[in-house]
């Protein structure tokens, strides 16, 4: 068996079809078909089950398509690295980022395109537990992220470096309130408003932190939904469904002209931000590079 077999099996398994896989592959389907069963004898195993519409895998081609996305991952990162070496920094850098990290993004990409021009960039966003998919699956490099990082797997894995910490806001309906708005508001008034807060089943961080700070003044907010996007947040606030308590970079996201942003006095509620990428894993020159720059930031004075 080699890679480019290994390859067809894989796109089988993505596809979940042969007729799919072929056009993804730009190949005929027999030679594909005959190409499966080549692999299946040599191993003399099933790996996948025909019975129905669609190529459903069985244990051992699970186990085999864990196998060979590492193998293929690793094959790829060491032509890439080779490629780097010879060329420079070039080729493309896939970052992951959470909703409310996004605004952190363009000015730093803005900048890294200044320093290294012929780098291309994909962007996947996703909550906690998809970008962790994402990076462990070679598809994105770093993620930009709120901490904690809640991707559901060993902590371990990760290489985490801290940002600067990021003040938490109050965000309202522009519509609840007389020109000029408050530009502040306690905390005692927030919890008399409907609640609307950050939380998925998978990540709950954010959401445990705001709800342990109404605790510490004695409140218990009034919480009308449960949101697992920001977008969504900002939304329903822009409706005038409720209000939110969020990082203020968050907001440079979004269209001001329903909300307004207010500060939180005597709070020292914060989110900690932070790059993430896995331990013990070739990073490409272009990651490093993108690491670095943050590093640059934090020095500079």
């Amino acid at each position: 068996m080699d890679l480019r077999q290994l390859r067809y099996f894989l796109a089988v398994a993505e596809q979940g079809q042969v007729t799919r896989a072929a056009k993804a592959l730009n190949m005929e389907q027999p030679p594909l078909s005959r190409q499966l069963k080549l692999i299946e004898e040599e191993l003399g195993v099933l790996l996948f089950d025909r019975s129905g519409r669609s190529f459903t895998l069985t244990a051992a081609g699970q186990l085999l398509k864990k196998r060979a996305e590492a193998l293929l991952g690793q094959f790829d990162e060491a032509l890439s690295e080779v490629k780097q070496l010879e060329e420079g920094l070039v080729g493309t850098l896939a970052i992951g980022s959470v909703v409310s990290c996004i605004s952190l993004l363009p000015s730093r990409i803005r900048e890294f395109g200044r320093r290294y021009p012929r780098v291309t960039y994909k962007i996947q966003e996703g909550d906690h537990f998809l970008l962790g998919h994402y990076l462990d699956t070679r598809q994105i490099e770093l993620i930009l992220s709120r901490l904690p990082f809640e991707a559901g797997l060993d902590e371990e894995r990760y290489s985490i470096k801290q940002l600067p910490s990021d003040p938490f806001v109050a965000i309202l309906p522009r519509s609840w309130f007389p020109s000029p708005p408050p530009s502040s508001l306690r905390m005692e008034d927030i919890a008399g408003y409907p609640f609307l807060t950050l939380k998925t089943d998978q990540t709950k961080g954010m959401h445990e932190r705001v709800i342990k700070l109404f605790r510490a003044y004695g409140l218990a907010p009034s919480i009308l939904c449960e949101c697992s996007s920001v977008a969504i947040i900002i939304a329903f606030v822009a409706a005038g469904i409720g209000v939110t308590l969020l990082p203020r970079s968050v907001i440079a996201s979004f269209p001001l002209n329903e909300i307004i942003v207010c500060d939180i006095p005597n709070t020292e509620l914060q989110s900690e931000v932070g790059i993430v990428w896995l331990k013990d894993r070739y990073l490409s020159k272009s990651a490093q590079r993108f690491i670095e720059m943050f590093s640059e930031e934090e020095s500079s004075p």
